[in-house]
């Protein structure tokens, strides 16, 4: 038999047996909108497919996307300027290229800026070492330059990682990364430089592409699995003797979304998740980290 490698990044330690905190103004619901904004070369595509993959260029799923650069992700955003919502916005670097004024827009909105890489065509588990860190200092000097901050987290493309993609994120002054899908609360992860980084939690499940697309979930349905989430995790947030709190997050496309039928319902489900607003803490994920990294629970290094 072989032996089992672990990732050494993180402990197992099961979510009942952790010390207790709360989010700001003693919430315990943390919910978070991760906005997925992507771009990627004419001919030279990686994303979810409308139809069959045909060869490149692949016309109708590269216009597909296009058609949430040019539409969709309008739609949203007066979605989200109508319903006062933050936004955890994951941009790829080519979007200050391809369409400056949707970035400006996210930028003048106050959102939260968060590298996804420069193009959505690029895994990061294909780069060399030099190549990755490469590509992740170009992102972060274009966010810094074009945001006026720097960028406090990251979603790799894909959720692609290399054995170095932790180690080089904290090297280069992010705060966390939202690739691993493990927890409903942030963990801080081991770097090899010591350096501290945590992992804030991201859907899988409450995600459009897998659910919508790969699942071919209706988005009513979709919608209705908001509503059930959020009821359930505020029963385990606030189960009296047994608080725990918890980050709930919803990841969209604007490709996706931003088609009129299923933004009907996308307003829906915000709408019922805002009658909880006197329990839900409604945020950023680099919001999250910072919250975190002051209660209870400690940001302090930890080497591999």
């Amino acid at each position: 038999m072989y032996p089992i490698r672990p990732n050494e990044r993180f402990a197992y330690q099961g979510i009942n047996d952790r010390a207790d905190f709360s989010w700001p103004n003693g919430k315990r619901l943390a919910v978070y909108v991760g906005f997925n904004v992507e771009h990627f070369s004419f001919g030279d595509g990686l994303g979810g497919c409308l139809g069959p993959v045909s060869p490149q260029p692949d016309v109708l799923n590269y216009m597909w996307r296009e058609y949430g650069n040019r539409v969709g992700v309008w739609r949203c955003l007066d979605l989200f300027d109508e319903r006062q919502l933050p936004l955890g916005a994951i941009i790829n670097t080519s979007l200050y290229e391809h369409c400056p004024e949707v970035l400006k827009a996210l930028h003048s909105r106050g959102d939260e800026m968060i590298g996804h890489g420069y193009t959505n065509a690029q895994r990061q588990s294909d780069l060399s070492v030099e190549g990755e860190a490469a590509m992740i200092q170009a992102c972060q000097e274009t966010i810094t330059r074009e945001w006026g901050q720097s960028a406090k987290g990251w979603l790799s493309p894909w959720l692609s990682e290399s054995h170095h993609t932790p180690d080089l994120l904290a090297q280069m002054g992010f705060q966390y990364t939202l690739n691993y899908c493990h927890d409903d609360q942030p963990t801080p992860l081991k770097t090899a430089g010591g350096q501290a980084l945590l992992s804030v939690p991201y859907p899988q499940e409450l995600n459009d592409i897998p659910m919508v697309m790969h699942r071919q979930m209706d988005m009513k349905d979709f919608a209705l699995m908001i509503q059930d989430q959020v009821e359930v995790m505020l029963e385990q947030a606030y189960c009296a003797g047994r608080e725990q709190s918890l980050v709930m997050g919803i990841a969209l496309h604007p490709y996706i979304v931003g088609q009129p039928y299923r933004l009907k319902y996308l307003r829906q489900a915000l709408q019922y998740l805002q009658r909880f607003e006197s329990q839900i803490w409604f945020t950023t994920p680099g919001a999250v980290a910072q919250a975190f990294g002051q209660a209870h629970f400690t940001r302090s290094s930890v080497r591999l």
